[in-house]
Order: structure tokens, then sequence, then C-alpha cells
């Protein structure tokens, strides 16, 4: 049974406490706020247990935080609202699962959201699986960017969660960068490089920096940063460390984005 699977259920193999677990629990209806007793004296061995609770914390934190984005210039169009829902179709979750994301994002929504608390909360659990934390970061700046832009405010608040889980700025500069042109060329945008692109091709000003690399990047370079980046996205190794099963098609949308700017790349270059 998946962890979604004993929750609803309320079969519960481990205890997601903490402001998560009150997130959760509210949504729910059950009473996870039991504290992190215990949290910290968890080997990184990887138990079914400690995944489950891992997997049950992305999910929460992803939809309550993005919610709380949402609101971040004070009010949250119906734009923005579609824009959560659009995202969690791309996922493709389970009708149950989904009305549980609306509902984290209804209680982003709210004044007293207690963001901080939760991000810190969040990286505990991950602890150094900076892989999973950088799927959550892409997964915020995705939802920032469903309107085409980022104002001010969004900006500052995806910085402070950068902060929070411990992200340089470089890192978060260059993952807005790769998702801009990720969206460019995966919507068929009319970005230009120096071939033009076709519904679905993005680029070759968009791939290479879907791949974050510049066009004097050698062939060396080219293969390595794909090498990299589909490593760090294989919907597999993210699961094993904590990704929502469900949640899966982000990581697999993600590696057929790559796939398609290397391939951009190589037929430019012919190797």
């Amino acid at each position: 049974m998946s962890w979604w699977g004993k929750l609803a259920g309320g079969v519960f193999g481990f205890m997601l406490g903490g402001p998560l677990g009150a997130l959760l629990g509210s949504v729910l209806g059950h009473n996870f706020d039991k504290g992190l007793a215990g949290l910290e004296k968890d080997s990184m061995g990887g138990s079914r247990a400690e995944q489950e609770r891992i997997q049950s914390a992305f999910f929460t934190a992803t939809f309550s935080v993005m919610g709380h984005l949402a609101k971040a210039d004070g009010r949250v169009s119906p734009e923005e609202i579609s824009q959560a829902k659009a995202i969690m179709a791309q996922m493709d979750l389970p009708p149950d699962m989904r009305r549980a994301a609306i509902e984290l994002f209804n209680q982003g929504k709210r004044h007293d959201f207690p963001l901080d608390e939760v991000l810190q909360q969040f990286r505990r659990e991950c602890r150094r699986r900076t892989t999973l934390i950088q799927m959550f970061l892409e997964i915020q700046i995705q939802a920032a960017w469903a309107d085409g832009r980022m104002d001010t405010a969004e900006e500052q608040m995806l910085l402070h969660i950068c902060r929070q889980l411990g992200i340089p700025e470089f890192l978060f500069r260059q993952l807005e960068r790769m998702i801009r042109a990720q969206q460019a060329g995966g919507h068929g945008g009319n970005h230009q490089g120096s071939q033009g692109t076709t519904s679905g091709t993005p680029s070759l000003k968009d791939a290479y920096t879907m791949l974050g690399i510049t066009r004097d990047a050698s062939d060396a370079e080219v293969k390595k940063a794909y090498r990299r980046l589909m490593s760090q996205h294989h919907p597999d190794k993210l699961v094993a460390k904590g990704l929502p099963e469900e949640m899966m098609k982000v990581a697999t949308r993600k590696t057929r984005e790559i796939r398609k700017a290397y391939e951009a790349i190589k037929q430019a270059r012919g190797f």
C-alpha cells in the first residue's frame, strides 16, 4: 500500500508531526501533530517508514507553499487558482489527492500560514537529499511562471524560500532561466533561436539554456550537462529519495524536456 493509501485508510506505518503534520492532518481529518520526537534518531538507511514520511512531507509542503506563493502579491487571482489546478492536472494526481492538494493550497493562502516553520521541517525531513529539495523549488518556480511572468513579490518570496532551504541564489537564477526556457520550448513559444522552433521543440537558444550551458560549451560539456540533469531528474531515483510515486509525472516531463533540448543541440552540432 502506498503512503497515500495508508493515510487515506487510517493505517499509519509512519508519523509526520510538526507543522506539516498539522496541515496534512487538518486536510484529512487526522491528528498528526504529535511533534518530531525521534526524527533526528532515524538513520539515512532509507527505511520504508522514513520514505513514506518524506513523501507525505514533500506533498504537503509542495502544495501549501504553492498557495502561499500565489498570495505573495496580496491576493490570489482566479488565473492563479486555474494555474495551480493546471499544474495538479499535469501531475495526473488521483481525484482524492487532487482534492487534498487544493485544500493544502488553500491552507497556504491563510494569513497565519507558518511558512518558515514548514520550510524548516521540510528541510529536516529531506536532510541531504539535495535533488529532492531542488525538485521542490523547480515546482514552485514553475508555478510562479505559469502565467508567463514573475512579479517582484513572487521573486522575493522564492529567494526567501531558497534561504530557508539552503539553496544559493546563483542556483535559483540558473533554475529560473532553465524553467523559463523549458516552458517556452515545451509549448512551442515564440522564442526564436538560430534555427527557430517548431511546436514542442525548443529553439537552439532555449535548448542551451534548458541544459544550463552556453553556446560556447564544448561537446563534452554538453554531454556532461545532459547526463547530470537526467540523473538529477530520473523518476525512479527521485521516488527512492522521497518523491511521491503519484508525482512521478513531474520528473518524467522534466526528463522529456531535457532530452528534447539535448537532441536539438546534437542535431545542430552533428554529433
